[in-house]
């Protein structure tokens, strides 16, 4: 069994990536049966327990406050909520519940403590718990570890260079510091990006070095096919091509042989045929349910359908590691410190982002 090699360079990269392609998905998919049972897929579902009026200008995503993408924002969720949503998608045969909130960090307070609540909630139900809320310190790390968190996400989104072309108001390095934080903890990393952005193969593989060369490596790496969004400023951009999308998830399985590949955002765009080739080629993980947070996503009985067609079933939770015991709120070790970092803001302006600003006041 190959061991996880984590001194990749982006030549190194660049060139699995353009290996002709049938040469390409036998490698990919002789690595994953080495690590992985090719017939299991990690169904998860995604929710966004707090949508839209989200200060960054992430040039993708339709919740940012200063564009005009049509997106209804809601308030934090209540537990309740959170539980019933969680239940359903138990019962559709999800063992992963991911709650996603468009903030740009975490800030200590009852809102904090309520998702706190919400990750003991779902690791009782016996489901692994992620989470994606923004940047985080190592105190609050701990605190949602303590909780019982699983997994955090936190993309890198693109090469440490065209991350610059996408997002100006906070840095690249807030990222990586992140996870360092996720890091001192046991819960897992979940860490990938977007393709299709406009970025060059060369972007593509320098997001692969970053994520490629932590160790440990992230447990889970979704790599997402943008879906354009009216509003944004990337609403232009064409979608990616299904060859691209399969060559992506076949040099992820190869640079990263041990963790869960995550075939993610823009599957209504794929044929069954094209995602069962991103499957061969290594992906073991789809984001089940209507939405993924904002973005259309196929049916889960859809996915269910293809599944009984290509003889995939549904991974059991707690495969990868032990499922986290959960500590009660009254018997926490880690106490909010009220903390205030200064993530980086750097001092650049994108001009696709401005204009698409300055679109929506007009329309506002």
């Amino acid at each position: 069994m190959t061991a996880a090699k984590h001194n990749w360079t982006k030549e190194e990269i660049l060139k699995i990536y353009n290996k002709p392609l049938m040469e390409l998905l036998y490698e990919a998919a002789t690595v994953h049966r080495l690590h992985h049972d090719p017939n299991t897929v990690q169904v998860s579902t995604l929710l966004s327990i707090k949508t839209g009026g989200c200060p960054e200008d992430c040039g993708y995503c339709p919740q940012a406050a200063r564009y005009h993408t049509h997106i209804e924002g809601n308030d934090l969720m209540s537990v309740t909520q959170v539980k019933a949503q969680a239940l359903r998608a138990k019962a559709s045969g999800s063992s992963r519940v991911c709650m996603g909130a468009a903030w740009r960090n975490v800030k200590d307070g009852e809102e904090f403590d309520q998702v706190l609540e919400m990750v003991r909630t779902i690791n009782k139900l016996d489901m692994e718990v992620c989470c994606t809320l923004g940047m985080l310190t190592e105190n609050q790390a701990k605190r949602l570890a303590e909780a019982g968190l699983y997994a955090y996400n936190h993309n890198l989104d693109s090469s440490e260079e065209y991350y610059k072309e996408v997002i100006s108001t906070r840095g690249f390095e807030d990222r990586l510091e992140t996870i360092g934080n996720v890091r001192k903890t046991n819960v897992t990393v979940c860490s990938g990006g977007i393709i299709g952005m406009g970025e060059k193969t060369e972007d593509r593989a320098g997001m692969l070095v970053a994520l490629s060369t932590l160790n440990p490596q992230p447990e889970s790496v979704p790599i997402n096919a943008l879906v354009a969004v009216e509003g944004t400023p990337l609403e232009d951009q064409k979608p990616v091509s299904i060859w691209d999308m399969v060559r992506m998830v076949a040099t992820t399985r190869i640079v990263m042989p041990e963790t869960q590949v995550r075939l993610s955002a823009g599957r209504t765009q794929m044929t069954r045929e094209g995602q069962a080739m991103c499957f061969f080629a290594g992906a073991n993980s789809i984001f089940a349910g209507d939405k993924l947070l904002t973005t259309p996503n196929p049916d889960v009985n859809e996915d269910m359908e293809m599944f009984e067609m290509l003889g995939l079933n549904p991974q059991k939770p707690f495969i990868k590691k032990m499922q986290p015991e959960t500590v009660e709120a009254k018997d926490s070790e880690y106490a909010a410190l009220g903390e205030k970092p200064k993530w980086s803001r750097p001092e650049h302006t994108i001009d696709r982002n401005e204009a698409a600003k300055q679109k929506a006041k007009t329309i506002k």
